[in-house]
């Protein structure tokens, strides 16, 4: 079993720590590419206080309706939440250039078209801005058409091959952290 803060029980991610992880400051811009339902994107909106500001964006309308719905709950007036199509440059309505971070958890696995979302990713970000990025890990999953935890195993992108995409599009890998046996955790800088 990880000993690691990141990690609860069962080697699942604790949120509230792997945002501790990132470096999150308040004050700071982000944007959280593919937020789900705001497991993550909910704490760091926390963390950034009003001086800061979150965009949330999925293309998925029931997972925004969930964020939205958990934002207003807890009074974060710092938040907004936008559909987008990650995979077309500019759909996210983001202006160049004007973002301190983003979060791209669990969410290139789903996409045939990881380049185009790393290349929207570099556009929004400030330079020397960051993005986060947890991935399910390769070799932990079921073959496809198999059940098991997470995406099946051949939608999964080992570590290396990660660091080549965002390598590409001009960002430098930064560090690792752990977030369990099921993900891998790294953040790159523009």
């Amino acid at each position: 079993m990880d000993a690691s803060p990141n990690i609860k029980d069962g080697g699942f991610l604790n949120p509230e720590s792997v945002v501790g992880d990132f470096g999150v400051m308040p004050g700071m811009r982000i944007a959280d590419f593919g937020c789900g339902a705001g497991h993550i994107g909910i704490i760091t909106a926390q963390k950034i206080g009003k001086e800061g500001k979150l965009i949330a964006l999925d293309i998925m309308e029931d997972k925004l309706d969930s964020f939205r719905a958990r934002a207003k709950a807890l009074g974060l007036e710092n938040v907004e939440v936008k559909r987008a199509n990650l995979e077309v440059p500019g759909n996210t309505g983001i202006t160049e250039n004007t973002q301190d971070m983003v979060l791209l958890i669990n969410i290139l696995f789903q996409s045939q078209k990881k380049p185009e979302i790393v290349r929207e990713a570099k556009r929004v970000l400030k330079p020397g801005g960051s993005v986060v990025l947890i991935e399910w890990k390769k070799g932990s999953g079921a073959p496809s058409g198999q059940a098991g935890l997470g995406p099946p195993d051949d939608l999964r992108t080992d570590t290396n091959a990660m660091q080549g995409i965002l390598a590409v599009e001009g960002f430098k890998f930064s560090r690792s952290f752990n977030v369990g046996q099921f993900h891998y955790g790294m953040i790159f800088t523009k």
